[in-house]
């Protein structure tokens, strides 16, 4: 019997503009478990071209490089179907906010300590195991609510009322009006328990109640935007444009 996908190690490509950082990292990685370097790359455009060769599963990727940095990386990768899960391994601590925001699994800060790039490791392996797992819930028993902390209490929120999801690292918040709520949960485990008739996914970081969305907008070169009640206009990521489609009828 072959290894289980979700067990078996992340095939990986080492992303970095500087020899030496390439070099120290390739040390740290072979003294990790689950983790399997499949190639290594000096700029962003390489990365782009590796990233089709060897279809790896995660990338460690630094944020300042000449011509395409890493943050364009991560942005063009998130738009193709299954796209690798991205750390962001850089010196330079300002840019967490736009690394989060395309849905980084982490952002680890050099120098690279090993059990730090451990932990963001094992994040990847958890979001793995629980896209690969099958769906936990049976069709009519989806999630009908969710109690959450917010202050000193615990709140309920029922399914009914959320409008949209968004993903924030290993948390995912949830939006109510004018209200939100973080929920410790994977955008994507919470997906496969949340009733597809009435939330639809429409990027990596998103999902939207359905009845929520007012109208798609096409903002040319095939990008594509879900506008809401609320007159928001969120990104469709291409992966999921064709069932946001679909549910419109195109």
């Amino acid at each position: 019997m072959g290894t289980p996908p979700h067990s078996a190690p992340l095939r990986t490509l080492i992303v970095d503009d500087e020899p030496l950082a390439v070099e120290r990292m390739q040390v740290i990685c072979s003294r990790l478990d689950g983790i399997s370097v499949v190639g290594t790359a000096s700029d962003g455009q390489a990365a782009l071209r590796l990233n089709e060769a060897l279809c790896p599963d995660l990338l460690l990727l630094d944020l300042t490089m000449p011509e395409t940095d890493g943050l364009t990386v991560a942005r063009r990768l998130s738009e193709r179907a299954n796209p690798p899960a991205v750390i962001f391994v850089t010196a330079h601590d300002e840019f967490a906010v736009e690394a989060f925001d395309i849905d980084a699994v982490d952002y680890v800060l050099k120098p690279v300590a090993p059990d730090r790039l451990a932990r963001a490791i094992a994040r990847v392996v958890s979001r793995r195991a629980q896209r690969l797992a099958p769906a936990s819930v049976p069709a009519g028993l989806w999630l009908e609510e969710f109690w959450v902390p917010h202050r000193s209490e615990l709140v309920r929120v029922p399914a009914s009322e959320v409008q949209r999801i968004d993903a924030e690292r290993d948390y995912v918040r949830l939006h109510v009006g004018t209200q939100s709520y973080l929920l410790l949960q994977t955008i994507t485990g919470l997906e496969e328990r949340l009733d597809p008739e009435a939330f639809i996914r429409i990027h990596r970081s998103c999902i939207l109640r359905r009845n929520h969305v007012t109208g798609l907008r096409h903002e040319g070169l095939g990008v594509w935007c879900a506008e809401t009640a609320d007159g928001a206009a969120l990104r469709i990521g291409r992966t999921y444009l064709p069932s946001v489609k679909k549910m419109a009828g195109r």
